[in-house]
């Protein structure tokens, strides 16, 4: 069978990888905290028919060889931890990372997950709790009778009560980071687990050491650059149907030698 038939459906399989991962920061655009996924590609073994450097004669050597290549796989996507833009929503439980860090949530399971996502809410205890229920970490509760709650860009919360003039401090969000954010594990709801690639988080006041500030009453977008997504569609649109012609033209070819030879 051909070779470059192989070839050209590893490059098919590639390119519907790469535009599977297109569709899906195009599909959370509007995802609250989203961070757009980039496939990496790499070529796969070569044929080796001649040794680049090898000797030709006890004088000579060859300068380049002959080498085929079998292909291209996808072997990872990474994340893209660039900040997206801010939007005021003017809701006061409502908090945006400004800079790096997360914010962390407790799992029904016990573990801690991680967020960009500040889009926050009470339960029926008055715990602040994400849109799916998860607690957020260090717990903040909010009394009954409190009044103008107030989160400082160092993660301070603080609110006025009726039967107390002077604001009581009701706790300290802080944030964590990680050496490798890319090799935390997306597991869905705008969550991230720790992985031995991310390395252990490393917990702090926000705008200190590094983290981001929190800002209250906004939400992070998502940071997908529609108008780029497009482009990289075209392109890997463009690269699929080249692929695909490789395969019709080496069976062009096949059909040619079986019509014509015999």
């Amino acid at each position: 069978m051909n070779p470059a038939l192989w070839v050209s459906k590893t490059g098919l399989s590639a390119q519907d990888t790469n535009m599977s991962t297109i569709s899906n920061n195009l599909a959370n655009v509007n995802t609250t905290g989203f961070k757009r996924d980039r496939a990496v590609f790499q070529d796969l073994l070569y044929q080796v028919k001649r040794q680049p450097g090898g000797l030709n004669t006890q004088n000579t050597e060859l300068p380049s060889g002959l080498q085929l290549g079998t292909g291209v796989r996808v072997v990872g996507t990474v994340k893209q931890f660039t900040q997206g833009n801010l939007q005021i929503t003017e809701q006061p439980l409502d908090m945006a990372v400004n800079g790096r860090g997360f914010l962390q949530v407790q799992l029904p399971d016990g573990q801690t997950a991680y967020t960009r996502d500040g889009q926050f809410q009470l339960n029926s205890d008055g715990d602040v709790v994400n849109p799916s229920g998860y607690a957020l970490e260090p717990n903040i509760n909010i009394p009954e009778n409190a009044t103008n709650v107030t989160i400082g860009r160092d993660g301070t919360v603080t609110a006025v009560t009726d039967d107390q003039a002077a604001p009581i401090n009701l706790g300290q969000i802080t944030l964590v980071d990680f050496i490798n954010p890319q090799g935390l594990q997306a597991i869905g709801n705008n969550l991230f687990k720790q992985t031995n690639a991310s390395g252990d988080p490393t917990e702090g006041e926000p705008g200190l050491a590094g983290l981001g500030s929190l800002e209250q009453g906004s939400i992070e977008s998502s940071n997908v650059e529609v108008v780029e997504e497009l482009v990289n569609m075209i392109t890997t649109q463009r690269a699929y149907e080249m692929n695909s012609k490789v395969v019709s033209t080496v069976d062009q070819m096949l059909q040619f030698i079986t019509n014509n030879i015999g």
